[in-house]
């Protein structure tokens, strides 16, 4: 049965290869099954069919689609505007199933441990389905609850989308370029983690905690004692979905303050705490009664190292000033060069990017596609991009759709600019941790440590005759002749600290022969080391300045 199981999906998920083939641009697969190729053009008819597909083959390959709708350097724009709406509704799961795997997990009965729980869903998702409920004390929450099953299901499917990601990779040129493994390495890492509501609720807590300072925005909290792997209690947050909003409904709210506000939140998310909540489609932002936007359904989220989080930075600010030779430079560092690698052709494609989207308000500017485009472009010069870029993608993607909506008129590239002396403030701060000041402390120390002995090294090395520098390609004669200039230097610099040192321990001689209140002797040698060391730095300046205008 499970091999049967697996062939089914195989075959299935060979038919969606098939149809980036037929539509998309991914000219690279063609090696992979020539008779499926097909130069129509894509239609609104053809995306519905994939859609159609991804939902009929259950949870795995809903969350597939959905990656799927931020990737434009895959897909052409009728495919994406059809996996955009990609529903994950699907027929709730009975009661009296919810209220066996409940009282399993939290080990008490729902009559004992809840005032109130009601027996019909408030959604109910392809992994899970959410109830509201009362807590004895009163508080009122939402109770998600896993399907049963759903785990081995997924892991059934990431088995068989791990093996078509390989036979990709290994034997066609877009898996060469853009690196199918490592993307279906990060959603499944991304999945799994979903299926498991305890990390769903340190992911609550933890974003929480982040965006703590915004006022306008709300991130409703874990109820520990009723949190297990398959069952996630937090504050029920009452409000619709931003995607609901209608044009009345948007002048009755505070729009551009939520949109500037929800922005930034996010690139504080990206560029400041390297956490971010990867899924904040409309339907996981909601509005609040009192005019807040809430951010729910914390499964999927996105980690970014620090050094990727630096040259971020470096990629918005590079976009938000249309400079894109920047914007090259940096995405040439992120990325991994491969053999037909052509650096002119990618730097001018980029800018030609770039211009085309001056001055493009979030109205219609989706800055997940640009990065999207930014990534096919890579993909065709021969660099891979990184694999966080493809949920960093995602985020974007779904963030322009809720901003839109907010606000037609916001302008994202405007707060980048706003927003970027605080980001740089904070990210100072977080390099500026007890943690980090007493590593660098450390190092300081070690480093005062170990320096006498290695300049006696050096300096007895250096008098001995037995320096040696590995060095190729330079003019030997030349060399030794810097070499004699700065033993001469040294040995000069040495002799005039002696005399400072002498002529400090000879003040304390008394002695007859004064000189300005001083010993005689100690006021010579302070002269005679003044005026060696005011001709050892003229002299220096002197044969140094000239070479440096040469140069």
């Amino acid at each position: 049965m499970a091999l049967s199981l697996k062939a089914h999906h195989l075959a299935r998920y060979r038919d969606i290869a098939a149809l980036l083939v037929k539509h998309g641009r991914a000219d690279g697969l063609r090696d992979f099954d020539p008779t499926d190729v097909d130069d129509n053009t894509a239609t609104e008819d053809d995306a519905r069919k994939l859609v159609d597909d991804l939902e009929s083959m259950g949870p795995t390959f809903i969350k597939l689609g959905q990656l799927l709708s931020t990737r434009s350097d895959l897909l052409p724009p009728v495919y994406l505007d059809a996996l955009t709406r990609l529903q994950d509704d699907v027929e709730p799961i009975g009661f009296d199933i919810v209220e066996d795997i409940v009282t399993t997990e939290i080990g008490a009965r729902i009559s004992k441990a809840f005032q109130s729980f009601e027996s019909t869903p408030l959604a109910s998702a392809s992994l899970g389905q959410v109830h509201r409920a009362v807590l004895r004390d009163g508080r009122r929450v939402a109770v998600k609850v896993q399907r049963p099953g759903v785990r081995k299901q997924v892991v059934d499917d990431m088995e068989v989308i791990e093996e078509i990601a390989e036979l990709i990779d290994g034997h066609t040129n877009l898996g060469r370029s853009y690196g199918f493994g490592a993307m279906v390495e990060e959603f499944r890492r991304s999945i799994m983690a979903e299926l498991d509501y305890r990390l769903e609720a340190d992911n609550l807590r933890l974003l929480g905690e982040h965006l703590s300072t915004y006022d306008r925005i709300v991130v409703p909290q874990p109820i520990d004692d009723y949190t297990t792997s398959l069952v996630l209690t937090m504050d029920l947050i009452e409000g619709r979905n931003v995607g609901s909003l209608g044009p009345l409904a948007q002048h009755d709210i505070d729009g551009s303050a939520l949109a500037a506000q929800l922005f930034d939140a996010y690139l504080d998310q990206i560029l400041v705490d390297g956490f971010v909540h990867a899924d904040p489609h409309p339907g996981n932002v909601l509005l609040t009664s009192d005019g807040r936007i809430a951010l729910i359904d914390l499964g999927m989220v996105a980690r970014l190292t620090p050094e990727l989080q630096d040259a971020l930075i470096r990629l918005l600010l590079a976009l938000s000033e249309d400079h894109g030779s920047e914007v090259a430079a940096v995405m040439s560092d992120l990325g991994e060069k491969r053999g037909t690698w052509d650096p002119v052709r990618f730097e001018r494609e980029i800018v030609i990017l770039v211009q085309q989207h001056q001055g493009v308000t979030v109205g219609r500017l989706d800055a997940g596609r640009v990065v999207g485009e930014i990534a096919r472009i890579a993909g065709d010069c021969g660099l891979r991009p990184p694999a966080e870029l493809t949920m960093l993608g995602k985020a974007l993607l779904n963030l322009d759709q809720v901003a839109s909506k907010l606000d037609q008129d916001f302008d994202p590239n405007a707060a980048i600019r706003e927003h970027v002396s605080e980001i740089m403030r904070r990210k100072m701060l977080q390099s500026a941790s007890p943690a980090n000041v007493l590593s660098a402390a450390l190092d300081a120390k070690e480093f005062a440590e170990k320096l006498p002995g290695r300049v006696n090294k050096v300096m007895d090395a250096l008098a001995e005759g037995q320096l040696t520098l590995n060095i190729q390609g330079i003019d030997e004669k030349e060399l030794m002749r810097g070499v004699q200039k700065l033993a001469n230097r040294v040995t000069a610099g040495l002799i005039i600290a002696a005399l400072i040192i002498g002529a400090a321990m000879l003040m304390r001689v008394d002695t007859e022969s004064k000189l300005f209140g001083y010993p005689s002797i100690a006021i010579v040698c302070f002269l005679v080391a003044a005026f060696a060391g005011v001709w050892l730095v003229l002299t220096t300046v002197m044969h140094d300045l000239p070479q440096r205008r040469r140069r």
